[in-house]
């Protein structure tokens, strides 16, 4: 039987690419998205590509949709092996795009998403991950949010104008996936986050110089990891390194 995997957003963007690289190596894999049209129409294009892929509606900021989802996916697969919550917005940037610039009202909104709603998802799916024999969780998260990044002067991230709600709820995200690593740390699940490397996406108007066939590797190989890998970790592309992959400093 093929392993399942679940992606959040992957009508488009990373989270599709992560869903036909992973359908690649055998996976089942469930489509999450908000809107069933878009989301049917990518399973629609992964099948057609030989996927086993199936659509499953949700909205990471409704707990309603994600406790549905959560239903549904027990009751029509009967369990999870991988969870890859890569559903995200920016906000936008407002003003110059300082610290100062922000609102709140785009703060709150931003964390619904990317914060809330990957604890929200993850505390859903926990328990159908718990039967898996070797369940992987990846968050995907970004270097713009290392700490250890944006505050070294020897590092372009330091000189990075970035504003506070994207930035600080992948430093969040980074903590929430040290946290359930360590509680699961006596488990088979193994948790880590994910760096894609600026990827050209809708998210930051096709800006990135990494196309979504890279920027969904590090959330593969995080996927596919074997049950002597890392948990507790930041992984992916190292910008500037001598090495294309590996840890990203907290």
């Amino acid at each position: 039987m093929s392993r399942k995997a679940f992606i959040t957003g992957a009508n488009k963007g990373i989270g599709y690419e992560t869903a036909r690289q992973l359908a690649a190596r055998g996976m089942t894999v469930l489509v999450g998205a908000r809107d069933a049209e878009l989301g049917q129409a990518a399973v629609d294009k992964l099948r057609a590509d030989g996927a086993d892929a199936h659509f499953v509606q949700i909205d990471v900021s409704d707990e309603e949709s994600v406790n549905a989802a959560a239903a549904r996916i027990e009751a029509e697969f009967g369990g999870l092996d991988v969870l890859v919550n890569n559903a995200a917005i920016t906000g936008g940037m407002e003003g110059d795009g300082k610290a100062s610039s922000g609102t709140l009202a785009t703060l709150r909104r931003v964390y619904e998403t990317n914060v809330f709603g990957l604890f929200a998802v993850t505390n859903a799916l926990l328990p159908l991950l718990r039967r898996s024999e070797s369940a992987r969780i990846v968050n995907v998260s970004s270097e713009v949010g290392s700490l250890s990044l944006r505050t070294d002067p020897n590092n372009p991230m330091s000189q990075m104008v970035s504003a506070i709600p994207y930035t600080s709820s992948k430093t969040a995200v980074s903590m929430v996936t040290v946290l359930y690593a360590m509680e699961l740390r006596d488990t088979a699940i193994k948790v880590n986050a994910a760096n894609p490397g600026y990827t050209a996406t809708d998210l930051n108007g096709n800006s990135g110089f990494r196309t979504v066939e890279q920027g969904a590797e590090p959330s593969v190989h995080l996927a596919t990891l074997p049950a002597d890998g890392p948990s507790g970790t930041f992984w992916g592309y190292l910008w500037g390194g001598e090495q294309e992959y590996g840890p990203i400093p907290w």
